[in-house]
């Protein structure tokens, strides 16, 4: 059966960093930032609250960089952040906007807070590429937990047997698999014919 929709993952398939240590690998020699620092003053307490629409960015990260970087602020890392963490692979936006093409509709699901979703659909206009977007603020909860992929569902009223999914993480994949979606794990250069072939149906 042909999908009625693609659900697609953000980091590591739409959006993916040449660099392996990703986004802040450089942010000690440009900001000033210890990276390990922020990993323990912000993401490691804080991240899950905000990822999950608990509290906002902002609330969470400026008392962080005021005790480890005074001399930057929130804005100033969340534009380094954001415009640091925007390569699109463009191979995969391609494949999908044939798949788009052909009548199945796009859209995003993904772990994301809102101002970084905000930012991928609007100033990186994946709104133009993509149908809809799916991600774990909006909805209170992030893969793998089987209430993500039901959430989705809900939202965009298919059962499961109708939605295809790609993601790059395993568990991922393995939880939507187990809730009935055509899911396949990504990885780059993948062809999308190869891995969810009822696309092309």
């Amino acid at each position: 059966m042909k999908p009625a929709v693609l659900m697609v993952d953000v980091d590591g398939v739409v959006v993916r960093h040449p660099d392996p240590s990703g986004w802040s690998a450089r942010i000690e020699e440009d900001l000033g930032i210890p990276r390990h620092a922020l990993q323990d003053r912000f993401f490691k307490p804080c991240w899950d609250d905000v990822v999950h629409g608990r509290a906002p960015l902002r609330d969470r990260l400026a008392p962080a960089l005021a005790e480890i970087a005074p001399h930057v602020s929130c804005s100033q890392l969340i534009d380094y952040w954001f415009e640091g963490d925007a390569h699109l692979d463009e191979a995969l936006l391609s494949q999908l906007a044939d798949v788009r093409a052909s009548g199945t509709p796009l859209h995003l699901a993904a772990v994301q807070e809102h101002e970084r979703a905000s930012y991928l659909w609007d100033t990186l206009r994946l709104r133009d590429l993509f149908d809809g977007i799916h991600y774990a603020a909006e909805l209170g909860v992030s893969k793998p937990s089987p209430d993500f992929y039901a959430a989705v569902e809900q939202r965009v009223a298919l059962p499961a047997a109708a939605i295809a999914f790609i993601d790059d993480t395993e568990k991922n994949v393995q939880a939507a698999r187990a809730r009935g979606w055509n899911a396949a794990l990504w990885a780059p250069g993948a062809k999308l014919r190869g891995l969810i072939p009822e696309l092309y149906g």
